[in-house]
């Protein structure tokens, strides 16, 4: 009597099955990451987006100023999260030098944020670059928490009245840069 199909299903078969399952919990995965990231803080003022006033930044900088974001209201802001280990933030870094001083007519400023790296290596970095804007230290990564940061580098274009018009995931080019800040540079 011969076998049926169904009894001489061995490995091999079960081989695509296998696959599809892998496929599907990976996918299931990064959805739920993805969710995480964009999904409204838990805490604070609610979630960062797009026409929402941007969270407060307020720390203390690389040299030991004060900082508050609030004080730089009539002004249009990038802060840029970043650090020296980050290869993609080394490279952004001239830009963001050169745009600020392109701008500088329309009173562009420029924040960094220091994530996830050491304040020494980043204190070396800057003075290695001869970068004029303020760098926040992030100690507690709770501005990083609060801007939803899920990527070094990430930027967010913030207009003169302090509501966020861009986000930037990864490294910002030139075109990139530009078509930013035409959101939030307003009229002067």
């Amino acid at each position: 009597m011969a076998e049926s199909p169904a009894t001489t299903a061995g490995p091999r078969s079960r081989r695509p099955i296998l696959i599809a399952l892998l496929i599907a919990v990976i996918a299931t995965v990064a959805i739920v990451v993805l969710v995480q990231a964009v999904k409204p803080a838990t805490s604070g003022a609610g979630p960062i987006q797009k026409g929402s006033p941007a969270p407060e930044i307020a720390g203390t900088t690389l040299d030991g100023t004060p900082f508050r974001l609030e004080q730089l209201r009539g002004h249009p802001v990038v802060v840029n999260f970043w650090g020296p280990s980050c290869v993609p933030c080394r490279t952004e870094f001239p830009l963001l030098k050169a745009k600020l001083e392109q701008h500088a007519a329309d009173g562009l400023v420029v924040v960094g944020v220091l994530t996830d790296d050491p304040v020494d290596l980043a204190r070396q970095f800057v003075a290695d670059e001869g970068a004029t804007w303020a760098t926040i230290e992030d100690p507690n990564q709770a501005i990083k928490s609060a801007y939803r940061v899920i990527a070094r580098p990430q930027s967010y274009f913030i207009d003169r009245d302090g509501v966020l018009r861009s986000i930037q995931i990864g490294e910002v080019g030139d075109a990139d840069f530009e078509r930013q800040y035409d959101l939030i540079k307003g009229g002067r």
